[in-house]
């Protein structure tokens, strides 16, 4: 490469951008120098441009005596060879966009340009490089006279060195015949200088017997001044001492299959959608994120990953068209505020990702995290309606020591899950014990599907006590499973997996009907007890179309009456969709059976639709019941609940009941039932039904 410096003529007339150019010149590692010549005004730069001497023009569109279209028309037009790039504000992209289209090699947005997009761009003018290999050309050789095509041809003499070049060669590039000249620098010197040591090279070994033919995709210079993709192919000729002598071949416009090539390979790229980066440029960035840091310790990237809150009810409720115009809005609030050098992609559907290189600690990572979520926490106005999201992140840092991208995406996927384990907008870091917790989920997983399968799965029945009367009212019947190493697993360690993966609907519809078909039994033998039951009732198996044919079946099956069947629900299962909730829970309820509002006090606090809910008992959460203990907070929440539940006609029951001091007080505010380890653990059929044949009795007396 030349060590002369590149000789850059700048047309600013914004003093501050001058020197902002400047300085990132100066700052350059890529090794080459840089001379600068400023303009302020076009008339000014023309002048200079005309008098010759510059490599490359940097254009700021709007200047005091030329704007937009003009300028850079004007400026293109005096330039000839000369590449162009524009220098445009964030809102001027069509209009650069069509200087690129009339001859400008690039354009830069102001405020995203630091030294390395500076210096690429103006290398990527002079020196462009393929952005892909040239692809295999494999129709036949041109013969050596091409006649009647729309090709032009060459001859190029190699004793009298002196080339010939056909009408149709000058004018598929707009020249007249007494333009071109007849040596080989008339083509040469119109060849784009990204391409033409290629050209010289393929040239050579062909001359030199190193290739059977030659062959080359460059870009020519037109009359207008633009380049033009052009297929150059020849076959040299011996004379008998097997010197070369002469060559020619043919020149093919190819202009349009390489401009369909290059958008082929954007599309390929990029989001077709909002026009990030997708998956594969991610992935692609990303190994070269990997590479840099494994050639330097002291280089820090982090990868975030997230998707968005709600976005599933956004889409059912305002359609897909507003689903994409929120996906496209947020793309833009995400390119607003990131450095450059950094990659935004959306890798599919809501979820998206950010590559943020060069950072110094991981408190740079947390930081864009809160960013993102306090951008995306602002309302988006699209087409009249106002939507709000959020997002839970996931962040990976390199300091783990990766070496491939899947592996990066993989634990800030996992980190992502943790966050929202938390709640929504919340972040995450990655660390292994969060790597070790995904592999036993997997195991978890593969065990569940087997047990579903395999009839691992038991029920077992907790009592529920009348607190007035002490004696038990009915039972609950809780899942668990029999493992066969691990033995006895509790719900709390396998239901948000069942949930997650679909698996509770199976295995809670098996609960619902082997504790149905054992209550029947119950019932019969000991018919003035009057027991009740009552199952939790998954939002899975809520959300199912079929529920009320199905519990129908249940009810007729096991003979069950469904007075005395008890469905358990969860706050949240109500406030995703609370209008619709409310319709198929009154539906339940008019078929006889019992709705209990279940942990209540825990959730999303349902007040506001409490009143419009057809559940007869609401059940208080085991977390007030435990911090009953004398401190008076706790009881006066507990006491809150109960009077509400009573003033809107409806019974109270509190779970987790553990000890006398606890009994007492619950009737002291006349909280009508309750359940826990102060009565019973939850036991097999067995002991349960040994617990209805005792029928034990908790009386005041007996425990004061």
């Amino acid at each position: 490469m030349s060590l002369d410096p590149i000789r850059i003529l700048l047309i600013e007339d914004n003093p501050a951008d001058a020197s902002l150019v400047e300085r990132y010149l100066d700052q350059s590692s890529s090794g080459s120098k840089f001379e600068v010549d400023w303009a302020t005004r076009v008339a000014d730069g023309r002048s200079r441009l005309r008098k010759g001497g510059h490599d490359l023009v940097l254009l700021d569109l709007s200047l005091p005596d030329s704007d937009g279209a003009e300028t850079y028309r004007s400026v293109i037009a005096d330039a000839g060879s000369v590449p162009v790039v524009v220098m445009t504000g964030r809102n001027d992209g069509e209009q650069a966009l069509q200087a690129v289209r009339e001859g400008a090699q690039d354009y830069l947005v102001k405020d995203r340009v630091d030294a390395d997009i500076l210096v690429r761009s103006i290398r990527y003018a002079i020196e462009r490089k393929r952005v892909e290999e040239k692809l295999r050309i494999s129709e036949e050789r041109y013969s050596l006279a091409v006649t009647g095509a729309k090709d032009g041809v060459w001859d190029w003499d190699l004793k009298t060195k002196s080339i010939y070049f056909s009408e149709r060669w000058k004018s598929m590039l707009g020249w007249a015949s007494g333009d071109i000249g007849d040596d080989i620098d008339a083509w040469f010197s119109r060849v784009h200088p990204s391409d033409l040591p290629a050209l010289k090279q393929q040239l050579g070994d062909h001359l030199s017997g190193g290739t059977d033919h030659f062959e080359n995709e460059h870009r020519i210079l037109e009359k207008s001044g633009t380049y033009r993709w052009v297929l150059a192919r020849g076959l040299a000729v011996s004379d008998e001492s097997g010197r070369r002598t002469r060559v020619a071949g043919s020149l093919t416009d190819i202009h349009g299959r390489k401009m369909t090539e290059e958008q082929l390979l954007h599309d390929a790229m990029h989001d077709g959608l909002t026009q990030l980066p997708n998956l594969a440029l991610f992935q692609d960035r990303l190994k070269v994120a990997i590479a840099q840091a494994q050639r330097r310790p002291d280089y820090l990237f982090a990868v975030l990953f997230f998707d968005l809150d709600r976005f599933k009810v956004i889409n059912d409720s305002l359609g897909h068209a507003v689903g994409d115009r929120l996906l496209v809005a947020i793309a833009r609030r995400l390119l607003s505020f990131l450095r450059p050098g950094d990659t935004v992609a959306r890798l599919g559907g809501d979820e998206f990702a950010i590559l943020a290189n060069g950072i110094d600690d991981p408190r740079d990572a947390i930081r864009i995290a809160e960013r993102i979520q306090e951008e995306l926490s602002r309302p988006f106005d699209l087409g009249g309606h106002e939507v709000f999201t959020g997002a839970s992140i996931g962040i990976a840092m390199s300091s783990t020591g990766y070496t491939c991208p899947e592996d990066v995406l993989r634990d800030a996927d996992i980190a992502m899950y943790r966050a929202k384990s938390h709640g929504g907008k919340h972040h995450a870091v990655f660390d292994l014990t969060m790597h070790r917790r995904a592999v036993e989920l997997l195991q978890l997983e593969t065990d569940l599907r087997r047990a579903v399968d395999g009839g691992e799965f038991v029920t077992h029945y907790q009592p529920i006590v009348d607190l007035e009367e002490g004696r038990i009212s009915g039972f609950e019947a809780l899942v668990r499973w029999r493992h066969p190493e691990r033995g006895l697993v509790y719900p709390q360690e396998f239901i948000s997996v069942a949930e997650e993966t679909g698996m509770i609907v199976p295995l809670g519809w098996s609960v619902i009907r082997e504790a149905c078909a054992q209550m029947s039994k119950w019932r019969q033998r000991a018919p003035e007890q009057d027991l009740s039951l009552s199952v939790n009732l998954s939002p899975r198996q809520f959300a199912q179309p079929d529920l009320i044919e199905r519990l129908l079946e249940v009810l007729q099956d096991t003979g069950m009456d469904p007075t005395k069947l008890s469905l358990e629900i969860i706050e949240s299962l109500i406030m995703d969709d609370a209008e619709s909730a409310i319709a198929k829970l009154g539906k339940l309820r008019d078929l006889g059976l019992q709705l209990h509002l279940d942990d209540f006090g825990t959730g999303y606090s349902s007040l506001s639709y409490l009143h419009k809910l057809p559940t007869h008992t609401i059940k208080i959460d085991r977390s007030f019941i435990s911090r009953m203990t004398g401190a008076e907070g706790p009881d006066k929440i507990v006491e809150t609940i109960v009077s509400l539940a009573q003033g809107l006609g409806m019974h109270v029951a509190a779970e987790g009941l553990e000890t006398r001091e606890q009994f007492l007080k619950l009737r002291k505010l006349e909280c009508e039932y309750g359940q826990g380890y102060y009565f019973s653990r939850p036991v097999d059929r067995e002991h349960a039904q040994a617990l209805i044949d005792e029928s034990p009795r908790w009386r005041p007396q007996s425990v004061e």
